[in-house]
């Protein structure tokens, strides 16, 4: 069986694009090599090594024609290289297996966005990789209660599988090491720090924290990493772009989003799994992944809620999760058990019981 792969770019990102980065490493720990189709590759990241790259380039194109035609051409390279079933982690209208960690009619109800001309052609293309694929990939309940009730997938058609994450690199440290990192970060030990890692500010809920945090008159600290806000604060400091993000989530108190929408958020997994509980709204996807031990919520758009949690946090000072936080996390979140169950859908693809 030949598997192909389907994405947007293979290079380090985020949401989808490392998503199939962690395909690619999982079927190549299976022996095998996967036909690759991506408008770029990075060529310096060591998973070009392990695909037959095959590129679609649209750089010549409008934006707003780039999907289409990236689908279109994807239809005949994938025939050419004999791939027997292609996963498609962006809108392809060729795929066996969608994978949807996010809907775009989702994002326009949950943001309150109008809807334009570009939000129907992607909407378009969207509806028929879910109708023509045989299996959709749901990477949370939340996605998978979206493609029912705004795409009237079957529900027969559709398996919830969570997302992945490297459980090497997203790990606890011990005291020492942890002391050494909030001093690293500029940390205080009389701080309760939440990190709040975000490339889309708004989106994520900063508005909301700032105005909570600043609030208070409480040793509280948000670490804005990723994209420089727009406004930092005795409450609210820019720790840069954090490539070694896994240091990050070991040296705050907690992780902190308040997102308007956010289909899964690798955030909360790769924060727990470092030993950090996090502070959550309510409509967040992996929240129903997350044991009761390493999460509190609050209701979306409520900053009463989100005010009294953050009080609470500062005066526990929470202790950290156990020395197996991975204990925490819901389901198996390995990358080879994730790739062994998209290869079982694979397999009952090619040769249906």
């Amino acid at each position: 069986m030949k598997v192909g792969i389907s994405s947007n770019a293979l290079k380090h990102s985020g949401g989808l694009e490392r998503y199939a980065m962690d395909l690619v490493r999982g079927l190549a720990a299976r022996g095998m090599r996967p036909a690759f189709f991506a408008r770029k590759f990075d060529v310096s990241v060591p998973e070009c090594a392990l695909v037959e790259r095959h590129r679609i380039n649209v750089s010549l194109l409008p934006g707003k024609l780039r999907d289409a035609w990236f689908s279109w051409r994807l239809a005949a390279l994938r025939r050419r290289a004999r791939v027997d079933v292609l996963i498609g982690c962006n809108r392809v209208d060729s795929s066996e297996i969608a994978i949807c960690g996010g809907t775009h009619r989702g994002f326009l109800r949950a943001t309150g966005r109008p809807l334009r001309a570009s939000d129907r052609r992607q909407i378009a293309l969207e509806s028929r990789q879910y109708a023509q694929s045989r299996v959709v990939v749901a990477h949370s309940e939340l996605m998978r209660d979206e493609l029912r009730e705004l795409y009237g997938v079957d529900d027969s058609k559709i398996r919830v599988l969570c997302p992945p994450v490297d459980g090497e690199r997203f790990s606890p440290v011990d005291a020492a090491t942890r002391a050494a990192l909030r001093k690293q970060y500029g940390f205080a030990d009389n701080e309760t720090v939440l990190l709040f890692p975000s490339s889309s500010h708004t989106r994520k809920g900063l508005p909301l924290i700032q105005s909570v945090v600043e609030a208070l008159d409480l040793p509280v600290v948000v670490a804005v990493a990723g994209r420089p806000p727009e406004r930092t604060s005795t409450r609210v400091r820019y720790i840069g772009y954090v490539k070694d993000l896994e240091n990050a989530y070991r040296a705050a108190d907690y992780s902190i989003l308040a997102s308007t929408y956010e289909p899964f958020g690798l955030v909360g997994i790769e924060s727990v799994m470092c030993g950090t509980p996090v502070i959550f709204s309510t409509n967040i996807g992996c929240a129903d992944a997350i044991a009761g031990s390493a999460k509190q919520l609050f209701a979306p758009g409520d900053a009463a809620g989100l005010r009294r949690i953050i009080e609470s946090a500062v005066a526990a000072r929470a202790p950290r999760l156990d020395a197996t936080p991975s204990d925490a996390i819901l389901y198996d979140a390995s990358v080879p058990a994730h790739v062994d169950a998209l290869l079982a859908l694979a397999t009952d693809i090619v040769s249906p019981r």
